[in-house]
């Protein structure tokens, strides 16, 4: 368990900002996400990859349209590990300003 953390804190920027609006604003699309996060369809796909290998965000289907799955936040698995959205958020920071 103890690698896993230490591979979570690596999560990516965008896997950050995307976490950060699936836990605030429910399930989404991955259009919906694009549109609130203003990333680029093929980040928030990269994204999404990397918190479902971290099972830290599942997806489900959509009944509205079956063609287009939501996504929401696994939050039991994300206080399972203790992960601190805002800690997370304000390491990235750092790291972006010192490089």
């Amino acid at each position: 368990m103890a690698w896993l953390m230490l591979k979570v804190a690596f999560l990516a920027k965008s896997a950050v900002n995307v976490l950060e609006k699936l836990v605030s604003e429910g399930p989404l699309t991955p259009n919906q996400i694009t549109e609130k996060s203003n990333l680029a369809p093929r980040t928030v796909a990269l994204a999404l990859r990397q918190l479902r290998r971290y099972r830290l965000c599942k997806r489900r289907a959509n009944f509205e349209d079956m063609r287009i799955p939501l996504y929401y936040a696994d939050i039991d698995r994300i206080t399972e590990f203790e992960i601190d959205l805002n800690q997370l958020r304000f390491e990235e920071r750092l790291y972006f300003r010192v490089v």
